[in-house]
């Protein structure tokens, strides 16, 4: 027992410093961590989230609908990827609600949403595959941060519509469930109209049940 205690002293007395360093190092990383949670609620920013956002127009009424919720680290499963979409999403303004990406970057960052969206429906394919019937439709997907101050909150959000209805858009602005979807009615017809000008910051997925 004695030769166990003095071990602990000696590895004490030979690293006290590192332990300190350590130690203060994690108590740092505990302040920025509770600084920076604080930051994000006070200002409704959340651009450490992607939200799958699905769209739709049915009997006149613009309905938007969550399907999943994720961490960036999740989604983009690299740190530098997520950096640079973080930091992305945060220079979108109102009226350009578009998530700016270089263009050779954009496949990479829409295809890791393709991802996740084709896991949540493989049992479709599934069912496809074995001849017992399903429905393919296609839908476009893009990644945008809506910066309008009547949206709550601002996050990165994967916008989800079918491509028929994106390239068709109606004429007549639609009843919103809540006032502050007009919002989101403004960055669907500005985001049909970029669709005709830039598809490449836009990826087609199909999706079968």
């Amino acid at each position: 027992m004695d030769d166990f205690v003095k071990a602990i002293n000696d590895l004490i007395t030979d690293h006290w410093v590192k332990f300190v360093v350590a130690a203060g190092f994690t108590g740092l990383g505990w302040l920025v961590g509770r600084w920076r949670a604080r930051r994000e609620w006070q200002k409704r920013e959340f651009f450490h989230r992607v939200n799958f956002s699905l769209n739709s127009i049915i009997d006149g009424t613009l309905k938007i609908r969550t399907l999943a919720e994720k961490t960036c680290s999740d989604v983009f499963l690299n740190e530098t990827a997520v950096k640079e979409i973080t930091a992305a999403a945060q220079k979108t303004t109102a009226g350009l609600p578009l998530i700016p990406m270089a263009k050779d970057d954009c496949w990479f960052y829409l295809n890791a949403v393709l991802n996740e969206i084709s896991e949540q429906f493989a049992s479709g394919l599934m069912a496809r595959e074995a001849g017992k019937g399903a429905t393919s439709t296609q839908y476009v997907i893009c990644l945008t941060n809506e910066a309008d101050g009547e949206v709550k909150t601002r996050k990165i959000r994967a916008q989800i519509l079918r491509k028929d209805l994106l390239t068709n858009l109606p004429q007549e602005t639609p009843t919103f469930e809540s006032p502050n979807h007009r919002v989101r009615w403004e960055t669907l017809m500005y985001l049909a109209k970029t669709y005709q000008k830039e598809p490449w910051q836009f990826l087609t997925v199909e999706i079968v049940t």
